[in-house]
């Protein structure tokens, strides 16, 4: 990693604050008056200092190659904001920004305008603000840094909370006190005073589209799920079990796949109980969620689509695993057309081939056969393969720390818990589990 923890918070505060800045005098330049535009009443807009730290950890090394480093960054940064945006829509009811005005948008989250200055930030962040921070940062002495970040940080925690329940009360949420549970009593009653009512005034100026009547309308008008249906729709229990489907066909089909192409039966699992590829698994909520309304579009537009979408996700699952790690899953440096070994073309086509066969024939035959489930067994069976996946990722992630630990630090003092990893994940297991595992620095 090309930054350290201490300099991503600083990254995270700083561009937080100039994200505030522009969209606060962009604002005011179109209302011709000074105008709040953050959530928080502090300074700071959290979105951009959140794509600042994103394009510090995942695109440092694209700086040889300045058109994927702007690709790479829209596309991260585009994605940051569509998540932002679907997040307060579902929790507020009511769209905080609206791009549907604008040329190739996407449900008015995200549109091509804006993913393209996305993609220019990231350029300026990775070769000019980036180094400029650093240096800047080194001139603070590191124990007023730190006493610094810890002020800014706590701050902003109550700050958030302040305005969140500032606004759960001007939307609405918070009826009558017998509908509020006893901690969300303590803190109303704590924050409604001249402060909350400060935050809702600021909040109802700065978004006119949180008006508590409209949201009460969308609410009445919005559909009601059959009861009797189990995941009816993109829902969160669809979404679970798509994923645990996923994630076991992607590794049945890797596995297959090495074996018709390099002749041997190779261990494709993500985790070290059961056969799971969580890469595959994630793939296919992303693809489900982001494309769930453009299912019935073209083939051509999906397979594009899930190229793209694909590829940046591969990259991204690349970067983080060896970022938290220390180790490298898969390494296409040998085939043609790659970046970085992380990602190539021709897997990138696999993407987009997998996007088409999992929209157009996969999910309607399975979204199916979920529904047929009956809602509490299906709620039940959802609830305990997630508990046994968190359970099963955290193992796992603590197995491939000590074995990493084993190769860079054979060393280090031994502990209860490096012990019972050691007894039940030797080297022999891991390797068995995850053979294209390299260590890497």
């Amino acid at each position: 990693m090309d930054y350290s923890s201490y300099q991503l918070l600083w990254f995270f505060l700083v561009y937080a604050f100039l994200g505030w800045l522009g969209e606060t005098a962009l604002a005011a330049a179109k209302k011709r008056r000074l105008l709040n535009r953050g959530f928080l009443s502090a300074p700071f807009s959290p979105v951009y200092g959140l794509a600042g730290v994103l394009f510090a950890l995942f695109l440092p090394e694209l700086r040889k190659d300045i058109f994927f480093l702007f690709l790479f960054g829209m596309i991260l940064a585009t994605a940051l904001e569509l998540a932002t945006g679907v997040l307060l829509e579902r929790i507020f009811r009511q769209k905080w920004w609206d791009y549907s005005d604008e040329r190739w948008n996407f449900q008015g989250h995200i549109c091509l305008k804006y993913s393209l200055v996305w993609g220019v930030l990231a350029v300026v962040c990775i070769f000019f603000a980036n180094p400029l921070l650093v240096r800047l940062i080194d001139l603070i002495p590191r124990p007023v840094g730190n006493l610094l970040l810890w002020i800014l940080l706590i701050l902003l925690a109550v700050d958030f909370l302040g305005s969140w329940a500032a606004l759960v009360q001007l939307n609405g949420e918070l009826k009558e006190p017998s509908e509020i549970s006893r901690r969300w009593k303590r803190i109303s009653t704590a924050l409604d005073n001249a402060v909350t009512r400060s935050i809702q005034r600021r909040m109802a100026r700065a978004y006119p589209s949180l008006d508590k009547e409209r949201i009460r309308t969308q609410r009445k008008a919005a559909p009601v799920r059959d009861s009797k249906v189990f995941a009816a729709g993109c829902s969160f229990y669809k979404l679970a079990c798509l994923f645990f489907i996923g994630a076991f066909l992607g590794d049945i089909i890797e596995t297959i796949f090495c074996r018709a192409t390099a002749g041997v039966w190779m261990s494709r699992s993500s985790v070290v109980y059961g056969p799971f590829s969580i890469v595959w698994g994630l793939g296919a909520v992303l693809l489900t969620a982001v494309l769930y309304r453009y299912r019935d579009r073209s083939d051509s537009f999906v397979f594009l689509f899930g190229t793209v979408l694909g590829g940046a996700y591969e990259y991204v699952c690349s970067v983080f695993t060896e970022l938290v790690f220390g180790t490298v899953f898969w390494d296409y440096s040998h085939l043609p057309f790659n970046l970085g070994g992380r990602i190539n073309l021709l897997f990138c086509f696999f993407w987009g081939i997998a996007a088409v066969v999992w929209l157009k024939l996969c999910y309607p035959r399975l979204s199916g056969l979920i529904e047929r489930l009956p809602v509490r067994i299906g709620k039940r069976l959802t609830w305990i393969m997630i508990v046994f996946m968190v359970i099963n990722i955290l193992v796992s992630a603590l197995a491939l720390g000590r074995y990493t630990q084993r190769h860079t630090m054979p060393d280090s003092p031994p502990t209860a818990l490096s012990q019972f990893l050691d007894q039940r994940f030797p080297d022999e297991r891991m390797e068995r589990i995850y053979p294209n595992a390299k260590l890497v620095d």
